[in-house]
């Protein structure tokens, strides 16, 4: 049975965190550190990391965190990265959480992406595909983060790159397409006997108005006790909603291809669990086209 507040040993780990100086990031790298692993914490910012990882050494003193420089909203700073991260000791996790979760208005990524889909799926498509030699050869779980709002998104020409945009609709197609580049990065990971294995996670419906605070770092905000009275039997704080990703990254009982969140009701609240996806996630067909779109978008190959 795993116990996600009693983590095992993690010593022998070391895992890039992306976005993990706050949010999801920063208590997925809590609890690995934590537990002994060594981290990498991918940031845009300096100086937000180091309140971060001071955060995490105030709770475990001897933790092993440590810093990458990572904008992926700049396919240069994901080549920087990637470039840094082969250098350095192999990672045995890649966990992609860094993300855009809304935009009230039509904003691009360095590269004239829109910024969702440019960051939540196209920077880290780049940061994976030009590492993908590296994580082979090394073995590493490579975590992708879901949503649970992929259940109303489609792969289509128009939903990837419309002629108007929609706040919810380009999030939804966004994380509909992380999960589904996750999906089928894992069947060819498994058709070219890669050592590397690729595992879709989300974090149910996790919000800050229950999220436990940290000095420096931005995880809580408060909220109306009526709206606290109406979500709290549905929802659950940041901090148990990374254990779904924790969990992805570094159970070995985890299969290549799985997806992992809350197995509470709608998987919104729970622990940690391999749950269903909706079918329209693992379309092969759609997933090929979506990443030679990505290619073509980015200029970057996924090559095995």
């Amino acid at each position: 049975m795993w116990n996600p507040t009693d983590l095992p040993q993690l010593s022998d780990h070391r895992v890039l965190v992306t976005g993990g100086n706050a949010g999801l990031g920063y208590f997925a790298c809590e609890q690995l550190a934590g537990a002994g692993a060594s981290v990498v914490m991918a940031s845009r910012s300096d100086e937000k990391a180091r309140r971060a990882i001071s955060a995490i050494r105030g709770r475990h003193p001897h933790a092993d965190v440590s810093f990458q420089s990572l904008d992926l909203a700049d396919l240069a700073s994901v080549r920087a990265a990637a470039d840094a991260l082969a250098d350095a000791p192999p990672l045995t996790g890649l966990l992609a959480n860094a993300g855009v979760v809304g935009s009230s208005q039509h904003r691009t990524t360095a590269d004239g992406f829109e910024l969702q889909f440019g960051t939540n799926h196209l920077g880290h498509y780049a940061l994976v595909a030009l590492l993908l030699p590296t994580l082979s050869a090394a073995g590493t779980r490579i975590v992708h983060l879901g949503s649970i709002s992929h259940r109303w998104a489609r792969l289509t020409p128009t939903s990837l790159q419309p002629s108007t945009y929609r706040n919810a609709r380009a999030y939804a197609t966004s994380k509909l397409a992380v999960m589904a580049f996750g999906f089928e990065l894992a069947r060819r990971l498994d058709l070219t006997g890669s050592a590397a294995t690729s595992v879709v996670a989300h974090p149910g419906l996790a919000l800050r108005m229950f999220t436990p605070e940290r000095p420096g770092v931005a995880t809580f905000e408060d909220a109306a006790a009526w709206r606290q009275r109406i979500l709290r039997p549905v929802a659950q704080g940041k901090d148990h909603g990374a254990w779904p990703l924790v969990r992805a990254t570094v159970d070995p009982t985890i299969p290549n291809g799985a997806y992992c969140g809350p197995e509470g009701w709608f998987q919104l609240t729970g622990s940690p669990a391999v749950v269903p996806a909706k079918p329209h996630a693992r379309e092969s067909n759609a997933a090929s086209r979506l990443i030679d779109l990505s290619a073509g978008l980015t200029g970057i190959e996924l090559s095995f």
